[in-house]
């Protein structure tokens, strides 16, 4: 399952600018609600934690899922992820490593159609595998920014353009509007310079980097931020509400507010 390398290869990307990571630089507010690399850590840690449990043991997923969604009603879903994952600074990021690179060893070989249970209805483990790139790519970015480095991007983003597609009409519902009949004709450039092309063509369409595609889907850069021509009014309307990710309806953030410090 290419998707498993995928995932290592993106954990191991960001894990390369956190590794000389020290002391007080771990309590660094990133430009994404303040979180500090150690929110990023925590959280990207908990939900790997937990995707893996859920092909390991369904049951024990359950519980644990359960247990996390009444204490984050009463307290807040942050406070619950930084009460299960206690370990900070360094000793968290070398877990994390640990974790993410048996995962990506033991998931590689998998049936990609394979089912897993999840926090909503149940998934692929393809799905699954995508989505922890997908969260450490888009949090990664928050990472890249405020160390002020330029995140050298791989064809393996197209995992992630795949989501951004795929979520096209989630992004209505979440939002509470009704979903076009069809998607905007996406016509996209890759990192290696290929095209990738989704939908059919019409008077919508997005066309520029793949990356900022991406971008504007993970809602890591408000489409304002980014060289992408759109051309419709669907087209429009989709770049200002996109959301490739679970959950409730997110804000995109502000023109200029995310970018390389």
């Amino acid at each position: 399952m290419q998707q498993a390398k995928d995932f290592l290869d993106e954990s191991e990307a960001l894990y390369a600018i956190l590794a000389n990571v020290t002391g007080d630089q771990w309590e660094t507010a990133t430009q994404f609600k303040g979180w500090t690399l150690n929110d990023v850590l925590v959280h990207l840690h908990y939900w790997n934690q937990m995707a893996d449990l859920s092909l390991q043991d369904p049951e024990a997923f359950t519980a644990r899922i359960g247990a996390l969604f009444t204490k984050a009603k009463a307290e807040g879903l942050r406070k619950a992820e930084n009460e299960a994952i206690t370990l900070r600074r360094d000793e968290l990021r070398d877990e994390w490593r640990a974790l993410y690179t048996e995962i990506g060893s033991r998931w590689a070989d998998l049936d990609p159609k394979h089912r897993v249970k999840w926090a909503g209805p149940d998934m692929s483990v393809r799905s699954s595998i995508t989505a922890r790139q997908m969260e450490t790519w888009a949090h990664g970015q928050e990472v890249f920014d405020i160390l002020g480095v330029e995140r050298v991007e791989q064809d393996r983003i197209k995992n992630v353009v795949i989501l951004g597609v795929n979520t096209f009409g989630w992004a209505y519902q979440v939002n509470g509007k009704s979903i076009p009949d069809a998607m905007p004709h996406l016509e996209l450039t890759a990192p290696s310079g290929a095209v990738w092309e989704f939908g059919e063509p019409g008077d919508n369409r997005i066309t520029g980097s793949a990356v900022e595609f991406a971008q504007v889907s993970a809602q890591t850069r408000n489409i304002a931020d980014t060289s992408l021509r759109v051309e419709g009014p669907i087209a429009t309307e989709w770049m200002s509400i996109a959301q490739c990710f679970a959950g409730g309806r997110e804000t995109p953030p502000e023109p200029g507010s995310r970018h390389i410090a």
